[in-house]
């Protein structure tokens, strides 16, 4: 049967095979022996007119000299005003179901003697375009060809293609015997109501005019599914835009569901052109294919898309509405259509099957008018500009079910037969394009924004880290830091107090990730360096650093200030930073919150000494926290293994940065040198990182 997916869709929507069942064989009478008399020239006759028929398989019946005296007869005369009831086209013969045999499936044969006169050259004859739904055709017993593939007990059915077969040379003139071998389904009785071998009549006639109308056919085929060739060039398009812009931006899901979208209904329109033009694909697995597996999914896929698009929330409860609703549609449809429907699955069963089918699309649409009055009230004016796409979605997505309203769904333009779902398809895709291309440029111009704040904030950080650390008598510092983003929320900074000899070390890390930490810090910083020039005192200066914190939402930071006076005392005040490690070893210290969080916090204060030689290592938690790809942590108890030998701040630093760096990484180290230097610097110096 050359349009069988036609005939499922209409099976949808009226179920109209639920009494075929119940039909009772007609009685038919043998026929005397006919032949019909052929004068051919250069010319073409139709073989209508009383073909005799049976149904069963039995080779013999291919011979010349078979009696088929008391066989049944087929009458191949198309019958005035007759039409494809699916395409509308003229002369459609009603299949051997409206003729006598309303329950039979699977073989039945048709024989006809024609005597041929007047024939100028060699023989053809040109099989029909609508057949159900595989045959073989002999000529005195010669088999010429088949469409579909046969087997001893059954064969397997294609769409029918314009096909032709010459004769031998040696049949130009006198009686031949035609024999056709035909295969029905047991699915396609429930297609139509007039299923069953041949619906129009084969044609006889000089080969070279043969092929000539095979030809005129394929022009046919071509002009009826052509502007599939077309909707596949558009889709092609709007896939690679799509993909195109994915792999630009993947922080945007509807670039990922339109390709999935527009690849879907590419390999649904692959598989119709296929079908329609070449014998690739059976019959049943392309119903099954197009009809049962790739419509109920390209549904839910735009669905989908469009729930991204207007960036609806709870995404996961569409997602599971939509792929329970596709998962219910291809069970339902699979029941009423080949091969179970009418095999497993009772005739009857259409009676409720195609109502339920009926109401899943209905709910389709549905949650998708919900899913665009909502992004319409999100988005105001793009949602409005995003309306008309989705009408014609709709109208493409739903096209059988408009039928039922007996709304015109195909079209003929410049000769080709052109559907309203292609039509709808093609401006809906350009519509879709031109509004994926317009955010995407509106995202590009606002993450360029964004990257500029970013620079202009780490140019901030920049002038505040000087290009060498300070030189302070008595002590030897390192720092290295490695941030995680363009713009850290560690710190650290080191400040010479002239009056007392003494130096103060603030190291901190702020809550937060890029420009807000960057923000943030610029703000510690100027906190530190204001508070400074009136006390040096760590925890004075902690107290100070709260107070400008609080109250800011929720900006906090953990710190940590130490001062260390020329003789090595040194004094600690911890606001929920990491303990340093003196000389390998945890100094430790009392729990405290970090600054920012509560009014009038109380924070950890703690002093001990230096010795000459003695080593500090400071760091922020972006070292413990390192992970490697089996989320393993760098740790403390790595750390401290680290520090039991000499070890360099950056040396500690790229271990952690190794090993799988998640934070920003901050290790600052002081020694305490045997004999003093004598370099004083004569500024206060901040390095911020």
């Amino acid at each position: 049967m050359r349009y069988a997916g036609t005939s499922v869709v209409l099976l949808l929507l009226f179920g109209f095979a639920t009494g075929l069942r119940g039909q009772k064989p007609l009685a038919v009478p043998p026929a005397p022996r006919a032949q019909l008399e052929a004068t051919l020239g250069d010319g073409t006759v139709e073989l209508s007119g009383l073909w005799k028929f049976h149904i069963g398989d039995d080779m013999a019946w291919a011979g010349q000299d078979f009696d088929d005296s008391n066989w049944g007869t087929q009458d191949l005369t198309p019958p005035a005003g007759s039409a494809n009831p699916e395409l509308g086209s003229s002369g459609y013969i009603p299949g051997w179901t409206a003729n006598g045999y309303p329950k039979h499936t699977g073989f039945a044969w048709y024989r006809l003697r024609v005597n041929v006169q007047s024939s100028h050259g060699r023989l053809a004859i040109k099989m029909p375009n609508q057949v159900d739904d595989a045959y073989q055709l002999y000529v005195n017993g010669q088999l010429l060809g088949e469409l579909g593939r046969f087997g001893e007990h059954k064969a397997t059915a294609f769409s029918t293609l314009p096909r032709a077969f010459k004769l031998p040379r040696e049949l130009r003139n006198g009686p031949i015997t035609i024999a056709v071998r035909t295969w029905m389904d047991s699915a396609s009785i429930f297609l139509a109501p007039d299923a069953g071998g041949m619906h129009e009549p084969p044609v006889l006639g000089h080969a070279g005019v043969i092929g000539t109308l095979i030809q005129l056919d394929w022009d046919d085929t071509a002009h009826v599914v052509g502007s599939g060739f077309l909707e596949m060039l558009i889709l092609l398009l709007a896939w690679m835009v799509a993909v195109s812009l994915l792999s630009m931006d993947r922080t945007e899901p509807s670039y990922l569901w339109l390709s999935l979208v527009c690849a879907v209904t590419i390999l649904e329109n692959g598989v119709v052109l296929i079908v329609s033009f070449v014998p690739w694909i059976a019959l049943t697995a392309g119903i099954v294919l197009q009809f049962v597996i790739i419509s109920p999914i390209r549904i839910g896929l735009w669905v989908i898309f469009w729930g991204y698009w207007f960036r609806i929330g709870q995404m996961q409860w569409i997602h599971r509405i939509v792929w329970g609703l596709v998962a219910l549609t291809i069970v339902g449809t699979a029941m009423i259509s080949a091969p179970i429907y009418g095999e497993h699955v009772p005739v009857h069963a259409a009676v409720y099957l195609t109502p339920i089918l009926l109401a899943l699309r209905l709910s389709f649409g549905m949650l998708l008018c919900a899913i665009t009055v909502q992004g319409i009230r999100k988005q105001k004016t793009e949602g409005w500009l995003a309306f008309s796409a989705v009408l014609l979605v709709a109208i493409a997505l739903f096209q059988s079910q408009l039928r039922i309203l007996h709304i015109k769904t195909a079209f003929d333009v410049l000769g080709f037969a052109v559907g309203l779902g292609t039509i709808s398809t093609i401006f809906s895709l350009f519509l879709i394009t031109v509004m994926l291309v317009r955010r995407f440029l509106h995202t590009q111009r606002i993450r360029e924004q964004w990257k500029a704040e970013i620079e202009q904030a780490r140019q901030i950080q920049h002038v505040l880290i000087p290009e060498q650390l300070p030189k302070i008598p008595g002590l030897a510092i390192e720092s290295e830091y490695r941030p995680a983003r363009e713009v850290g929320g560690d710190f650290f900074q080191i400040l010479p107090v002239q009056e007392d000899g003494n130096v103060l070390i603030v190291v901190g890390d702020v809550t937060g990730k890029g420009l807000q930490a960057g923000m943030l810090v610029a703000l510690i910083v100027g906190a530190i360096r204001t508070a400074v020039q009136y006390d040096s005192d760590p925890l004075v200066l902690m107290n100070s650093l709260n107070d400008r914190l609080w109250g800011r939402g929720r900006a906090s930071a953990t710190c940590l200030i130490l001062q260390i006076c020329p003789d090595g005392h040194v004094t600690l005040a911890n606001a929920g930073h990491l303990p340093p490690y003196r000389n390998g070893v945890e100094i430790e210290m009392g729990g405290s919150l970090p600054i920012g969080v509560v009014p009038g916090a109380e924070f950890f204060v703690s002093h001990f000494t230096l010795a000459p030689g003695d080593t500090l290592m400071l760091m922020s938690d972006g070292v413990a926290e390192a992970q490697d790809q089996q989320k393993q942590l760098f740790g403390f108890e790595r750390i401290q293994q680290m520090l039991q030998r000499p070890i360099s701040a950056a040396e500690l630093a790229s271990a952690a940065q190794d090993f799988g760096q998640e934070d920003d990484i901050l290790v600052l180290r002081i020694q305490r040198l045997q004999t003093p230097g004598n370099v004083p610097d004569e500024k206060v110096v901040l390095a911020v990182t």
